[in-house]
């Protein structure tokens, strides 16, 4: 049986700053926008809404689909399905440090010096383009059966 494991990532941005966390507690360590699993029985939406509460202390509203991410691990048997967001609305106080790492403001022509998931740096650009985009990433039972792909909407 296939194992189907939902995310979700949004860009809370302003006009030239991006919200991102220093991750550097997992495998998936690096500079990353809020998001997180989707939990059993909640909408996506309502996921990413409250990853990014829990991860920053904002209240973000009006979220824009944006895209999407399908990794397919053949060794595992699993694919990782991660929807992505992005919104310039929000309110609250920015919390000082989270347990998934610590929010601060970036400046969006700074971005990608930062360090980050080679699929961070390859969606970054797309949150701000028009239309939608897919990701998708396969990773094979070797290195060579590895491939990545983005279409775009």
């Amino acid at each position: 049986m296939i194992a189907h494991k939902l995310y979700n990532m949004v860009m809370v941005h302003t006009e030239d700053h991006v919200l991102l966390l220093n991750r550097q507690h997992d495998d998936f360590s690096g500079f990353i926008p809020p998001g997180g699993k989707v939990d059993f029985p909640e909408s996506l939406t309502s996921s990413a809404i409250r990853e990014v509460k829990e991860e920053t202390g904002l209240d973000v509203r009006d979220l824009e689909y944006k895209g999407i991410q399908h990794y397919v691990n053949k060794k595992q048997n699993v694919r990782y399905l991660i929807f992505y967001y992005i919104t310039s609305s929000f309110s609250g106080h920015l919390l000082t440090e989270s347990r998934e790492g610590k929010p601060s403001w970036f400046k969006k022509s700074e971005v990608m010096e930062l360090p980050m998931q080679d699929v961070v740096r390859t969606a970054f650009p797309l949150f701000f383009q028009e239309g939608t985009f897919e990701l998708y990433l396969q990773a094979g039972f070797k290195e060579s059966d590895d491939k990545e792909d983005v279409l775009y909407t």
